[in-house]
């Protein structure tokens, strides 16, 4: 939460869900990715608006990061079969199971227990690699839910329809950001193609240098200042 949330009960903030990589946690973006450090100084400079920051745990198979020792829970995959013979739609929440729990349940978890401007102009979604997969793959499948979407160093994509789908939605801000080194840099290349293909209005935000946590907190301090303008 930003600074003064406790002594002002009256005010109500957007929100940015804040996502992590594949062999990361939802302590990842606090302790590797500086996010209170970052966020605290731009809010203090005016640089950013205050806002709450919701960082949750994309592993299926814990119950917390790993730091709390605590077993992890055995996963059950519907046989590779069954999962076809399903209707696009149900395949699609099956195979996703992380990004429909954060959009019916942490989401709206969220807006019952804080303060939050539950709008979609009041939730940004973000992430990194894996991360940025789980952000293209909320704004595929709940495409009015966020006007703020950043995937960074994406391990994901669009086709045509779902971007023309998100165009129509209205978003208000698509930052995409990718290193030149990274090994996912031709995948962000390609989807940055199809926005602008689609004339989705986006940012294609490029830096030197690979897939790095330097990175991801440069992203961060650049698109923070974007959302909820």
């Amino acid at each position: 939460t930003p600074y003064g949330y406790e002594n002002n009960p009256k005010k109500k903030y957007p929100v940015l869900y804040l996502l992590h990589g594949a062999g990361g946690d939802e302590e990842a973006w606090i302790s590797m990715g500086r996010t209170a450090q970052i966020l605290d100084n731009l809010i203090e400079k005016g640089l950013a608006e205050p806002m709450i920051v919701v960082m949750p745990n994309g592993n299926a198979n814990q119950q917390a990061a790993v730091t709390l020792n605590i077993p992890n829970a055995p996963q059950q995959q519907m046989d590779r079969n069954a999962l076809q013979s399903l209707p696009e739609a149900e395949r699609m929440r099956r195979q996703n199971g992380y990004v429909v729990s954060l959009c019916e349940e942490i989401v709206p978890f969220i807006e019952k227990n804080f303060r939050v401007i539950a709008k979609p102009e009041a939730r940004a979604i973000a992430g990194l690699s894996m991360g940025g997969g789980h952000t293209i793959t909320a704004s595929n499948m709940y495409p009015e839910m966020f006007d703020y979407i950043c995937p960074l160093s994406a391990a994901g994509s669009s086709t045509a329809e779902q971007v023309a789908t998100l165009k129509k939605a209205g978003v208000k801000l698509y930052f995409l950001a990718c290193g030149d080194a990274d090994f996912l840099f031709e995948g962000s290349k390609t989807l940055d193609k199809t926005l602008t293909e689609q004339g989705l209005d986006h940012i294609f935000y490029v830096s030197d240098g690979g897939h790095v946590w330097a990175n991801w907190r440069l992203y961060l301090n650049t698109f923070a200042p974007m959302l909820f303008k």
